[in-house]
């Protein structure tokens, strides 16, 4: 079955998946699949990673128009660093060509650029890209865009608890006070609503370190298709399979909207 194929089974117009709840405010994505979709196509990885950012345009758009408060997006984790030395010169040229050339777009749809991890050990030009398009975009009231780069959940965790731990060496808080609520407001964004679900492309079914606090709630739904092959139509159909779940958080079935 072609991926295509794959895409067209999966979607289900939103106006037909019964008694689900409401559209999902935050909606987070792992875009992976970039090498398998190029290397299928006999294609260098670069190749996969450009068309990815095609299928990122695509999506920030749906994201918008669907109604979706805040989008965040795996697109660099602190893991990355490994692979080998061709290819991130490759991912992090693609980042520079995004920001220069979509930025400008994105402050005219009113998105709010945000960006999460960890900024000191970056290149000092990433850095500065980061900053202009979180400064350019601070006063957009449109759709957030949260862009999870050098990111990694539990060295975000770690941070907040040295935060906390700092606190307590100056005397400014009590150990016995610590609960995961404090912790939570110490993280990266902690205005920000957790994520509603979070989707992951290629079938992988694992978090790989990603948001690994802020999903203690979410939905999962595994796409079987890879990224590059992501646009508002798969969108929407995860969204559908979202809505066609009842949400517990522990306790009795979440009503409407909750």
């Amino acid at each position: 079955m072609s991926d295509a194929d794959t895409k067209e089974k999966l979607v289900q117009p939103l106006a037909e998946t019964g008694d689900g709840y409401d559209m999902p405010r935050h909606v987070a994505i792992i875009m992976d699949g970039n090498g398998r979709w190029a290397s299928a196509r006999g294609l260098p990885r670069v190749e996969g990673h450009r068309r990815g950012v095609e299928a990122l345009r695509k999506t920030v758009r749906a994201a918008g128009d669907l109604g979706i408060e805040v989008l965040t997006i795996f697109s660099f984790s602190s893991e990355n660093w490994s692979r080998p030395e061709s290819e991130i010169r490759d991912l992090m040229a693609l980042l520079r060509r995004f920001i220069r050339k979509d930025l400008a777009e994105l402050h005219k749809s009113n998105v709010q650029v945000r960006v999460i991890g960890e900024r000191k050990d970056l290149p000092n030009d990433i850095r500065s890209l980061l900053e202009e398009a979180e400064n350019l975009t601070r006063n957009n009231d449109g759709v957030t865009l949260v862009v999870a780069f050098n990111y990694g959940a539990r060295q975000e965790i770690a941070r907040a608890a040295r935060r906390l731990a700092e606190e307590v060496a100056k005397g400014q808080l009590s150990a016995k006070d610590i609960t995961p609520d404090l912790l939570g407001r110490h993280l990266d964004f902690p205005d920000l609503p957790d994520p509603d679900v979070i989707i992951r492309t290629s079938g992988e079914q694992r978090l790989s370190n990603f948001l690994l606090w802020q999903a203690a709630y979410s939905e999962l739904v595994f796409v079987p298709i890879n990224w590059p092959d992501f646009d508002g139509t798969a969108l929407e159909g995860a969204i559908a399979e979202y809505r066609r779940r009842e949400r517990r958080f522990g306790g009795l079935i979440a009503q409407t909207g909750s």
